[in-house]
C-alpha cells in the first residue's frame, strides 16, 4: 500500500513517521523548505512514546508529483485546504482513498466536490504535537489516536486493509464504524473549547475562577451540542459527561490550539470550526448567541491581523 502524507509538520510528520518507522511505503508531499530540512537532518520525532530519527525519508514536491497513490493522508489546516488539494490532486487515481483528519465537516464537502465522495473517508486524530526550533516533531503528551472509516458506517475491504497497515505502526490507530458521530463529537468539544478560551483569552481554570465563568462554559457546550443534535449526531451520554468534566475542572490549564495561535499571531480556522457550526445551527433554527460573539471576535482578530 503506497501512502502519500501531505506535509511533514507536527501531525503528518508524526503519523507518517511512525508508519515509515514500521517499514511501510510512505512518501511525504512537502514544500521546498521542508524538503531541504528532511534531506539534511532527516525526520526527527521526540516523543514520550519513543523517539525516532528517520534518515532521508522519501519526499516529493508538488511539481514532481506524477505517480498515483493508494492512500492520501491529509492533515493540513482548513485555510490551507485549497492549496493542499492542488498539490496532491495528481496523486489521486480511480482507486485512491483520501483520509482527511481536519477538524469540523466543511472539508468533506470540498473534497467530495473535487474528487467524488466515494474516494473520501471520514477521519479524525487526537495528538498534542508541534515543530520545535530545530524543526523536529515533538509530541507533548503520550495520548494519541487516529481513526478512519466509511461515512455510511460499513466496515469495507479498503478500510480493513488501511487499518491493517496503520495499526502496524501507529499506537492508537483504529477503524471506526461510527466515524461521523466521532467527528461530530470531537467538533462539539473542540468548538466549545476554542470559542471559550479564544474569546476569554485565557485557560479553562481562569474562566471557572470568575463569577459566571462556569455558566459561560456550560452554555457554550450546550449550544454546540444542540447544533450537533439538530444535525442528527447527538453527543453520547458518556462523551458529554466526559467533556463536561474537562471544561469544569477547577484550576485546569487547558486551552485550545486556536487560542494559542491567536497569542502567536498566527492564522486561525474561524470559518471552518466556528463559522460553519453557526451556519448549521441557523439551518436547524438553533440559537447560538455565545458562538456568534466568539465568531465575531475571531473575525475581528483576522481583520486586525491582515492590517
Amino acid at each position: 500500500m503506497r501512502i502519500l502524507v501531505v506535509g511533514a509538520g507536527a501531525i503528518g510528520g508524526y503519523f507518517g513517521g511512525r508508519l515509515l518507522q514500521a517499514g511501510r511505503d510512505v512518501t511525504f508531499l512537502v514544500r521546498p523548505r521542508r524538503a531541504s530540512e528532511l534531506a539534511s537532518a532527516g525526520l526527527v520525532i521526540k516523543s514520550p512514546n519513543g523517539d525516532a530519527r528517520l534518515t532521508d525519508p522519501p519526499a516529493v514536491q508538488a511539481d514532481k508529483l506524477t505517480e498515483k497513490f493508494d492512500v492520501v493522508l491529509l492533515s493540513c489546516k482548513a485555510f490551507d485546504l485549497d492549496d493542499a488539494i492542488k498539490s496532491f490532486a495528481p496523486a489521486v487515481g480511480p482507486n485512491t482513498t483520501i483520509i482527511p483528519v481536519l477538524n469540523g465537516m466543511r472539508h468533506l464537502d470540498v473534497l467530495d466536490q473535487k474528487f467524488g465522495a466515494e474516494r473520501v473517508l471520514g477521519g479524525l486524530c487526537a495528538i498534542a504535537a508541534t515543530l520545535n526550533e530545530k524543526r523536529e516533531v515533538v509530541q507533548l503528551q503520550p495520548m494519541q489516536s487516529i481513526n478512519y472509516g466509511e461515512r455510511d458506517g460499513k466496515l469495507s475491504a479498503r478500510v480493513k486493509a488501511i487499518d491493517e497497515v496503520f495499526t502496524s505502526g501507529i499506537a492508537g490507530a483504529g477503524a471506526s464504524q461510527n466515524i461521523m458521530q466521532d467527528m461530530w463529537e470531537k467538533w462539539v468539544f473542540l468548538s466549545s473549547l476554542a470559542a471559550s478560551t479564544s474569546l476569554m483569552r485565557t485557560s479553562v481554570g481562569n474562566i471557572l475562577a470568575v463569577a459566571g465563568g462556569k455558566d459561560f462554559l456550560l452554555g457554550m457546550l450546550d449550544e454546540t451540542s444542540a447544533t450537533a443534535t439538530a444535525s442528527g449526531y447527538a453527543p453520547g451520554g458518556p462523551f458529554f459527561e466526559r467533556v463536561k468534566g474537562l471544561i469544569t475542572t477547577e484550576g485546569s490549564p487547558m486551552t485550545a490550539s486556536m487560542f494559542r495561535d491567536i497569542k502567536a499571531g498566527l492564522p486561525v480556522e474561524a470559518d471552518h470550526i466556528i463559522g460553519d457550526l453557526i451556519a448549521r445551527a441557523d439551518a436547524a433554527k438553533v440559537p447560538v448567541p455565545k458562538l456568534r460573539i466568539a465568531y465575531t471576535h475571531l473575525k475581528a482578530y483576522e481583520k486586525q491581523r491582515a492590517v
